[in-house]
């Protein structure tokens, strides 16, 4: 007989059918890669549209290019132009560029920044994505930050060694403006990973995470 360690596993939940359509909302160029690009690569959705709310030229460029490498030339982007860090003091625009970008939506699953983050531009983007999507599955990213506010997921995507190293090359090499950030560091995504990695007993030692604030059983 085995140990009780030996027997014990995560339960795995899964969906009743193909995820098809899928919505990422971002208030940042990286946000969405930050958050879960290993997921979204996973899921392969027939169709995906992200929507990042704020980028000068530059940082629209970058979320351009980053989604269509990652996910293919067929992917949705939307970018939009407000100033990074004052999308709640543009409340009504920001939410009507959100609500016009995203009108013929219907996801299978929306991913959108945590509502407890405490960078005022994603937990305002979480509560648009909240309002907007009463009635869809939401999936809250995390990012990490100086803020201190990593909380404690009840969602896990396990991701391999080969997956892993490639969300870090690409979050390296696809967003240039962002590496001379102290923060924006391989160390850095690959620690949160294997954070979250041991917490779910992922086979590789990897994973992303989410909180699913509701989600229904079918």
């Amino acid at each position: 007989m085995g140990t009780l360690e030996d027997r014990v596993t995560m339960i795995t939940l899964g969906f009743s059918r193909p995820i098809e359509r899928v919505l990422a909302i971002g208030a940042h160029a990286d946000d969405i890669e930050i958050g879960c690009l290993g997921t979204l690569i996973r899921l392969q959705p027939t169709h995906l549209h992200l929507v990042v709310i704020s980028g000068d030229p530059v940082r629209a460029k970058e979320a351009q290019d980053s989604a269509h490498e990652a996910f293919g030339p067929k992917t949705e982007v939307t970018v939009g132009a407000f100033p990074d860090g004052f999308l709640p003091y543009q409340a009504a625009e920001v939410k009507r560029f959100l609500r016009e970008a995203t009108s013929d939506e219907s996801p299978d699953v929306v991913f959108a920044p945590a509502r407890n983050d405490l960078h005022q531009d994603h937990r305002f983007v979480s509560e648009l994505a909240l309002q907007l999507f009463r009635d869809h599955l939401i999936f809250e990213y995390e990012i990490p930050k100086y803020d201190a506010d990593l909380g404690r997921p009840n969602l896990y995507v396990p991701l391999s060694s080969d997956a892993m190293q490639y969300k870090i090359h690409h979050l390296m090499g696809s967003f240039p403006s962002q590496r001379d950030k102290p923060w924006y560091t391989e160390d850095l995504f690959r620690a949160i990973a294997t954070i979250r990695g041991l917490e779910c007993r992922a086979p590789e030692g990897f994973a992303e995470a989410f909180y699913a604030r509701k989600a229904v059983l079918g």
